[in-house]
This record gives C-alpha cells, sequence and structure tokens, in this order.
C-alpha cells in the first residue's frame, strides 16, 4: 500500500528535515539542509529512490505513535506477539554536520527488529560507493558522504545495493542508530 502524505511525521534540526512514515521508514531526507539533494526520496517513487527502515520482523505499520511532550521527538510504539518496542526519532539540533538518530527501545517481551538502509543522493538517482570504517558503514557519492553507525555495535551486511541489520531488543535494551551527513572530502 502506498502511503499518504498524512501518514507520514516530521522530525527536524531546524535546517533540514525528515519525514517519517507509519511503517517506520524515513522516506524523504535532504541534506544537509533543505535545499539540498535528497538522500531519501521514496516518497517521490519507491525504495529504490531511498528510504530508512527500522520495524519489527515482518510488521506493516505501527501501533500509535506521538511526539514527546512540545518536541519533534517521534515516538513509535510496535505491539507484537512477542512484545513490546518503541522507536524514538530526532534530528538534534547541530554545531557542524547533521544526524538523524534512532533509537530502538524494549518495552517488554523481546522482539526482532530489521534495519534496512538504502541511501540514493541527489533525489535517487546517485548510487553511493559504500565501505566499512572501524565498524561503521560509510556511504560516498561525489561531494557527499554519510556515516552510520550503532551502539551497541550490530551486525550489518550489504544487499540489493542498501545496509541491512538484524538484532533483537529485550525489555530495557536500547538500540541506538545515528546516520551523520559530511562533505565527502573530509
Amino acid at each position: 500500500m502506498t502511503p499518504r502524505i498524512e501518514d507520514y511525521a516530521l522530525i527536524g534540526d531546524l535546517q533540514t528535515a525528515a519525514l517519517v512514515g507509519r511503517n517506520g521508514s524515513v522516506d524523504w531526507l535532504c541534506l544537509p539542509r533543505f535545499d539540498s539533494g535528497a538522500c531519501f526520496a521514496a516518497l517521490l517513487g519507491d525504495e529504490d529512490n531511498g528510504h530508512w527502515r527500522i520495524a519489527p520482523k515482518g510488521a506493516d505499520s505501527c501501533t500509535r505513535r506521538r511526539y514527546a511532550g512540545d518536541s519533534l521527538v517521534l515516538e513509535t510504539y510496535w505491539v507484537t506477539r512477542t512484545g513490546t518496542v518503541k522507536v524514538i526519532d530526532f534530528m538534534p539540533q547541530r554545531d557542524q554536520e547533521p544526524d538523524v538518530m534512532r533509537i530502538v527501545e524494549g518495552i517488554s517481551g523481546t522482539v526482532d527488529m530489521t534495519s534496512v538502509i538504502r541511501l540514493r543522493f541527489d533525489f535517487g538517482t546517485v548510487v553511493p560507493w559504500v565501505r566499512r570504517s572501524e565498524g561503521h558503514r560509510v556511504a560516498v557519492a561525489g561531494p557527499d558522504s554519510a556515516w552510520l553507525r550503532s551502539e551497541p555495535p550490530v551486525k550489518t551486511w550489504g544487499q540489493q545495493f542498501s545496509t541491512c541489520s538484524s538484532f533483537t531488543v529485550s525489555t530495557g535494551e536500547r538500540v541506538a542508530f545515528v546516520l551523520t551527513w559530511h562533505p565527502s572530502h573530509s
């Protein structure tokens, strides 16, 4: 099912913003600024135009979501047959480079999660070269570069020009992902 615009929530850092769907996918993000080319542009086409989905294995849509207080910190809840998990999405205000932070928190039970990130710079037209560096994934395409890291580290692999990971969270556990954009020359 194609998401409708009202199915998206906004997160941002005052210099750019991302749209997060009810399925846990970031389908729109321009980096490093609002007027830059999008690195996630599934909103304009499909997943091949770039996206980043974090969700329980086999889940289609979240159970509920809300903003924390008067902020742009998005909390998305997923209730599965094995437990409940919360994904916290936000973009902290920055000094230099922009970050997209996604924290997966176990609320109850144990939940198997998946993450698929498909970076496509310049509105989905440029596939970056991706490599490992000190346990992180680094994507480079022309003037753009993005670093993906997790804490604690999770095993990642490449599949169909995407970076995939599978992990499990239990009650009280947290797994944090950070995507940071840099100019490729730095």
